[in-house]
């Protein structure tokens, strides 16, 4: 008995540490308040790099913060049809990822 107690503590603690790495979404309101603060670029300013590296039309946006860095996740169809996600660094510009959905 004094084992699955100590088996359930275990599970229950190790649940309670994966929440710390999990991605959370950043609200409208904490968004504004990081460019205001200088802490992240503004969407407007990084939505043209965006662009550049995949043209064509912004579907979706969303401000991250994943493993301690704020990353700003977009999603772009092109003419064609064609979808990709791209991430970007909130703070530096720099594009993290290019992927094409499938």
């Amino acid at each position: 008995m004094k084992k699955l107690i100590a088996l359930s503590c275990a599970a229950f603690l190790g649940l309670g540490s994966a929440a710390v790495f999990a991605d959370d979404d950043v609200s409208s309101a904490e968004a504004a308040k990081l460019v205001e603060e200088g802490k992240i670029k503004a969407l407007d300013s990084l939505e043209e790099k965006a662009l550049s590296v995949k043209a064509g039309e912004i579907t979706d946006r969303d401000l991250e913060h994943e493993y301690g860095r704020y990353i700003y996740k977009l999603d772009i169809r092109q003419e064609d049809g064609t979808e990709w996600d791209i991430d970007l660094d909130a703070t530096s510009g720099e594009v993290l990822k290019t992927e094409q959905d499938d």
